[in-house]
């Protein structure tokens, strides 16, 4: 099966033309857009084919948010997306929507060795069920669920459920951001715009100022959660170390939620730029303390296996395997 297949964030719009025999997937013409600089998703599809001169009668794109009745408001960009329309728009003879995070756990199944990076061996089992967490512009959680053959996914939207403090620095964040943003979900802390959530609060818990340096680096990039993560690596800011520290423990406590959730002896994998970018720095204990702090759960917590997925068009692999099981 041929067909055009896409991965739409809030960043960032990959699309790419897939074949696949519902197993394995080859990708090729894979691109990337910036999500905000196009005003709708049909002006990204359209650029694509102009420029790669491919077409396919089918098409599969994942999208961050819920997908409901064959559509799906995106909930980082002012973007909604209807497969009906999209048939219409552009020809194709089928369309299909599916969640982002679903999307990854689809494409799971067609990774291989190089293609993972481990951070626990666990048990050694790829039996039972598993799940996916990803921190990014958002914060995406999906689940794979075992039925003693093999692995169905399965979308959430996990990571909008409620932040919990766990001591006396997390609940002054918890309040910090009660402040701003009113509900606090673990998508405030845990993601791109989390890393940025948690400098500002470190700096104004300190009475501090952001670094001339610093400021520049963020003015000219745009990115604020990138630059704090850089500085944290290179030792260079206090406070961004502290950043990454404190965010690296609690993405390890919600991936751990998640797992615990889904008993996910079968594996939990981690998607997403943050981890893709800072695999060093997971793999110095903060994530894993986190991870593990499960309580009388620990022991059952160490069983799983913890993967950070390398493999950045995993979403196209994972919309593409989805369609041809429909």
């Amino acid at each position: 099966m041929r067909l055009l297949v896409g991965d739409i964030g809030g960043t960032k719009t990959a699309l790419g033309v897939a074949e696949t025999d519902g197993e394995s997937v080859t990708l090729v013409e894979p691109r990337r857009y910036p999500s905000a600089a196009f005003e709708s998703f049909d002006q990204i599809v359209r650029r694509y084919c102009a420029e790669t001169g491919l077409i396919c009668r089918f098409a599969a794109f994942a999208v961050a948010g819920p997908v409901q009745d064959r559509c799906c408001a995106a909930t980082n960009l002012p973007w909604i997306l209807e497969a009906d329309v999209l048939e219409e728009s552009f020809g194709f003879a089928g369309v299909e929507l599916l969640n982002d995070l679903a999307a990854v756990a689809w494409g799971v199944p067609a990774l291989g060795p190089d293609d993972l990076a481990e951070l626990h061996p666990g048990d050694g089992s790829d039996r039972g069920n598993a799940c996916v967490v990803s921190a990014g512009t958002g914060l995406g959680e999906a689940g794979l669920y075992w039925d003693g053959f093999r692995h169905h996914p399965f979308a959430t939207e996990g990571g909008h459920t409620d932040f919990a403090p766990a001591d006396d620095l997390e609940f002054a964040l918890l309040s910090h951001l009660k402040t701003r943003f009113g509900r606090v979900s673990w998508e405030r802390v845990v993601s791109g715009m989390g890393i940025a959530n948690l400098y500002d609060f470190l700096l104004t818990r300190h009475g501090g100022q952001t670094p001339d340096w610093l400021r520049k680096v963020i003015d000219e990039g745009g990115d604020t959660p990138a630059a704090v993560a850089q500085a944290a690596a290179e030792g260079r800011c206090p406070i961004c170390v502290e950043t990454m520290e404190l965010f690296l423990r609690l993405y390890g406590r919600e991936a751990g939620n998640m797992a615990l959730q889904q008993m996910a002896l079968g594996g939990v994998f981690l998607a997403g730029g943050i981890a893709l970018k800072n695999l060093p720095a997971l793999r110095r204990g903060g994530f894993l303390e986190g991870f593990f702090d499960k309580g009388r759960m620990g022991a059952l917590m160490r069983r799983m296996p913890v993967r950070v997925i390398l493999q950045p068009h995993t979403p196209l692999m994972g919309a593409a395997r989805f369609m041809a099981s429909q």
